[in-house]
């Protein structure tokens, strides 16, 4: 080794110094990281230096040909073997069986950094967002949310796309032989098998390991300290909005349930080689949850950023297809940004989703992100499901929104983003959510509601519906229509537009389908949308 200083200590107000060649070769001698391989030079295949060292991925099968049928047909196999299993909504305080899973396939949750998000509301947008953000800083990431709204395969992102098919059953099927054996232990032991949800986590770890990627966006499934998710070790943790929800899982009220998603702030790892103290990006809370989470980030010495302190949202407006943003980060003020969502909501998750994406990077006082990148990312941001145009003549728009928290933010951009005369809304939830307060939030914004039930087993009762629905807005402003499909037509017959491909003036006129992540799949499925 020579007595040249490689990397200094870090001083925050200079930054790295970059090393050069020779400093990488000081360090790992003459041979380099791969003999035979000069130092800083493409890889042997590689002379062009494209700067993709990746293996070029294998060619997606064209819709409808003989390849994509024979994939499609394995995937609803699996998905079918997957059924056999706990479903989501059935949760067991214990890690302790993904935690097996992950230790016999050499831990691949540890082999890249994470950053785990975990909330009531918003969460699968600050996600989202986190990720574009990071493809647009350079990074390689993958992508773990749930639920889906058409396919399975959604859950896990690369690059920001779902894998195929394909990918998706060569990972479950390569897992399979580990799953069986965990399966087997936990049923020896008295316990039950891998959940759908563990199940699907683990595949998501495994898939972003062999990728590889450099990131991962990683978003909790029920709760957070005994979500499946929680192997990870993230380097940055996001609680979005705590409200009202799983309350048969999660608590009975708000303190309890932000204890839960608490559960994601975790200590620093001590095995680390380079050790960095623990972040928490923390959206807008009710205080008794606001202070569960400082409690937790205060235990296990995590550096905390909070909407409305740290970082928040200096001004929007209203622009075509979304928002004009300035958002105040954790390293300065970000101005121009477009945002193509609606919703003051969507406002506040990307100054969210900003403030993760700075405490990744290091981030601070006068040591901004690229402001382009920033737009660029943020620009690029899509949201299936999320306020989202499904047709504009007449205006359809579904939202994923399911409880009083995500229903009020809902009608508050339906009023603050759209000038409609008449608005129809078409609602299907889910057994077990708070029917009364979500269309308690909607009645003022909605002249009638069509309410249906959609073919997910846990569709809650179209009668209850219906009795909740006449309570909150009189038997006269209620419909009853048995599927999604007829619904929304009936809708569209009673915003006076039978026919939405016509071209007669339907300015002022709108649906609005909501009530559950399936039903906003559904829909987009019904509109002829692609899956996300």
């Amino acid at each position: 080794m020579s007595d040249r200083k490689w990397l200094p200590p870090h001083d925050p107000e200079e930054g790295w110094d970059t090393p050069t060649e020779e400093d990488v070769a000081d360090l790992l001698g003459e041979d380099g990281l791969v003999a035979g391989v000069s130092l800083g030079g493409p890889l042997p295949g590689d002379e062009d230096d494209d700067g993709d060292d990746h293996l070029p991925p294998r060619p997606i099968p064209e819709v409808g040909s003989p390849e994509w049928q024979a994939d499609t047909a394995e995937l609803a196999a699996v998905e079918e073997e997957l059924t056999t299993r706990w479903p989501e909504s059935k949760l067991e305080p214990s890690l302790d069986r993904i935690a097996e899973l992950m230790s016999v396939l050499g831990d691949p949750q540890h082999a890249y950094p994470v950053v785990h998000v975990a909330g009531t509301n918003g969460k699968t947008s600050v996600t989202r967002m986190i990720d574009a953000l990071l493809r647009a800083l350079h990074q390689r990431t993958g992508r773990n949310s749930s639920p889906h709204l058409q396919s399975v395969t959604e859950r896990i992102a690369l690059d920001g796309e779902p894998i195929t098919a394909r990918t998706f059953v060569d990972t479950y099927r390569e897992l399979q032989p580990y799953l069986e054996m965990v399966d087997q232990r936990s049923e020896e032991a008295g316990g039950p098998r891998m959940s759908y949800f563990e199940v699907l986590t683990g595949m998501a770890f495994a898939a972003f390991a062999d990728a590889p990627v450099d990131v991962a966006v990683v978003e909790t499934g029920m709760g957070g300290t005994w979500d499946a998710t929680n192997v990870v070790r993230p380097t940055v943790a996001v609680v979005t909005p705590v409200g009202l929800d799983h309350t048969d899982y999660l608590g009975d009220n708000l303190a309890q349930i932000a204890g839960e998603k608490a559960g994601i702030i975790q200590p620093a790892p001590t095995d680390d080689l380079l050790p960095r103290d623990p972040v928490a990006v923390i959206g807008r809370q009710e205080p008794e949850a606001m202070e569960v989470l400082l409690r937790q980030a205060v235990e296990v010495g995590a550096v905390v950023a909070r909407l409305g302190s740290e970082f928040d949202v200096v001004d929007r407006k209203l622009a075509v297809g979304g928002q004009q943003l300035t958002l105040r980060g954790l390293g300065g003020e970000y101005t121009d940004v477009f945002l193509p969502l609606f919703g003051e909501h969507q406002a506040e998750n990307a100054a969210t989703a900003l403030a993760a994406v700075e405490a990744f990077f290091g981030a601070g006082p006068d040591r901004m992100l690229d402001p382009e990148l920033i737009r660029a990312g943020f620009a690029a941001v899509d949201n299936p499901g999320r306020l989202e145009r499904l047709s504009s003549s007449p205006t359809v728009i579904v939202d994923a929104a399911h409880n009083g928290h995500g229903g009020r933010a809902l009608a508050q951009s339906i009023t603050s983003e759209f000038d409609f005369k008449r608005l129809v809304a078409v609602v299907a939830m889910l057994d077990g959510k708070d029917a009364d307060a979500f269309l308690a939030a909607l009645e003022p914004v909605v002249e009638e509601v069509v309410v249906t039930r959609t073919a997910s087993a846990r569709a809650m009762e179209l009668a209850e519906l219906a009795r909740i629905a006449e309570e909150r807005f009189t038997s006269q402003r209620v419909h009853v229509v048995e599927t999604l499909p007829d619904a929304v037509s009936a809708a569209l017959d009673l915003v006076g537009v039978p026919d939405p491909t016509a071209d007669d003036d339907v300015s002022g006129v709108g649906v609005l389908v909501t009530g559950s992540v399936v039903t906003a799949g559904a829909a987009r499925s019904l509109f002829g949308k692609d899956a996300q």
